[in-house]
């Protein structure tokens, strides 16, 4: 999918048409919908087209539960513009299409992990819309943040990665730490593969990191993190320097644009100071630890 292209004056009237609604008018699905379901999914491709002849594929995984269910209302109202806009703008990488991820738990929720096609226009904040933002989560102090690791690595398909051996990039957010394994009857329910015995949250890592740069970002505004800074901050040590500690939910799409130009090369502080505001504040704050990729190298580079 991600044949069409950005398209300001469709975003700009999107977002004027639902500034105002709630998040249940937002999202009004009692269950998951079935394009939305990972284990009725074969593979979601990120192909190049006319309209996007480099395509870089860019997956946003957020937790959608409890209070963090305010993470997709901000991607429909907000989010989603500023990440086309800026990566269009300034050109880290091509032709972004973007895939959207709603992440639950997958020893108690119903839906835990929900995709959507990678798109480059406003379908994407269509099928963001058609989420089931189930709002549980458990007591277990994690959500399942490795289940889009294995999806990612397993059943999407991109152009970028199999014509020019170019990764694509993937981001989890959320506020609770990282579960250390994903075990086999969950990527069985969940995203319907058959798997011999269960795998460690690093394995799924560095299955996903062989096509995609992952980063997590952790929300330092959840509930958890505010209780228990600590612990999550050590279960993300798995990801090294690609932590970031983001202090405003709404400067995510900047945070993450940042982090993209970064990685492919461009100076830290001269990223962070071309915002204006709190938002250069914010985003500086949260990439403060990240480092290019050195080129020329395969897999993660940490200094």
């Amino acid at each position: 999918m991600g044949h069409a292209r950005w398209d300001a004056s469709a975003w700009g009237s999107y977002i004027k048409t639902n500034a105002g609604k709630s998040r249940a008018e937002l999202f009004n699905r009692r269950e998951i919908a079935g394009n939305l379901n990972p284990a009725e999914i074969s593979v979601r491709e990120s192909r190049d087209s006319a309209h996007n002849p480099n395509a870089t594929p860019i997956i946003v995984g957020v937790d959608v539960t409890g209070s963090m269910g305010s993470l997709a209302e901000m991607l429909v109202k907000r989010g989603l513009k500023p990440l086309f806009e800026e990566i269009l703008d300034r050109k880290p990488v091509t032709d972004p299409h973007v895939m959207a991820m709603a992440i639950g738990d997958a020893w108690c929720d119903r839906a835990p992990l929900q995709v959507t096609q990678f798109e480059a226009d406003i379908r994407v904040a269509e099928q963001i819309q058609d989420i089931w933002i189930e709002g549980g989560g458990g007591g277990n102090a994690f959500e399942s943040y490795n289940l889009p690791w294995y999806f990612a690595a397993m059943k999407t398909a991109t152009d970028a990665m199999q014509k020019r051996k170019k990764k694509g990039y993937l981001f989890t957010v959320g506020d609770e730490p990282c579960p250390t394994v994903l075990k086999a009857e969950h990527v069985r329910q969940v995203i319907g593969d058959t798997i011999q015995g269960d795998l460690s949250s690093a394995d799924v890592l560095a299955m996903a990191e062989r096509s995609y740069e992952v980063f997590h970002v952790i929300v330092e505004e959840g509930s958890f993190f505010r209780h228990s800074p600590k612990k999550v901050l050590k279960s993300w040590g798995l990801l090294g320097q690609r932590v970031l500690r983001l202090l405003d939910h709404n400067k995510l799409s900047e945070t993450i644009v940042s982090a993209i130009e970064i990685t492919e090369g461009r100076d830290i502080d001269a990223v962070t100071s071309s915002w204006s505001g709190d938002t250069s504040v914010v985003v500086a704050d949260a990439v403060r630890s990240l480092a290019p990729v050195k080129k020329g190298l395969s897999g993660l580079f940490r200094f």
